[in-house]
């Protein structure tokens, strides 16, 4: 699979905002307050509400980049990438604001209903993040980086139903009596970033 530049014309709403910019090479996202998107686990709520912008695809190996940008305020307000296959099943990697000392850096992986939520403490002043989220069939690795050149692993995870055409993109949202501006930069999609293991041999099947 050669690079290439994503057609955001290519890209569709779920649940589109009430407001929101789209030109040739940048999105912004005002989020609403009370939009989020969780499964059950620990809060024992569904949540299933935040705008999601998506591309299709049925490449098996990729890797997705894109900045995010954002001036998040409230507990919880969070933008970042996203594979939403439906309510119940799909991942996303941002950063959600906690308070005017420090934020999360993480990601939420739900499959089959439930949600797993891995996350490591960053300063609050931190208001820009790149992501990268790369496929090799059905399981799928997401990192970040400061300058969009060093990436660091957060998390590599399986998705029970992401083996066939999945879709992926950006979210925005804020889970509280909260409302930012998300911004969405420097897209890139094209050859599988994530190499294959180069170690121990896998089991026979």
């Amino acid at each position: 699979m050669k690079k290439h530049s994503l057609e955001i014309n290519q890209f569709k709403w779920i649940r589109e905002p009430k407001s929101f910019l789209v030109t040739s090479d940048k999105i912004e996202i005002i989020t609403k307050p009370h939009t989020d998107l969780w499964q059950r686990t620990y809060y024992h709520f569904r949540n299933d509400n935040a705008p999601v912008f998506q591309i299709e695809t049925e490449e098996k190996y990729f890797s997705f980049t894109v900045k995010t940008e954002f001036d998040s305020k409230r507990r919880f307000d969070q933008c970042g990438i996203v594979m939403y296959l439906d309510s119940e099943n799909w991942l996303k990697a941002s950063i959600e604001y906690e308070n005017e000392t420090f934020q999360h850096l993480g990601s939420v992986v739900t499959n089959n209903g439930y949600s797993d939520w891995a996350t490591t403490e960053i300063p609050a002043n931190v208001k820009s993040m790149w992501y990268r989220f790369s496929r090799r069939e059905d399981d799928y690795c997401i990192e970040c980086s400061d300058d969009g050149i060093i990436f660091k692993q957060m998390r590599i995870c399986h998705m029970w139903k992401g083996a066939g055409k999945i879709n992926f993109g950006i979210y925005a949202c804020s889970p509280e009596e909260s409302s930012f501006k998300a911004t969405f930069t420097n897209f890139d999609f094209g050859e599988c970033k994530w190499l294959a293991h180069d170690g121990q041999k896998p089991d026979e099947m």
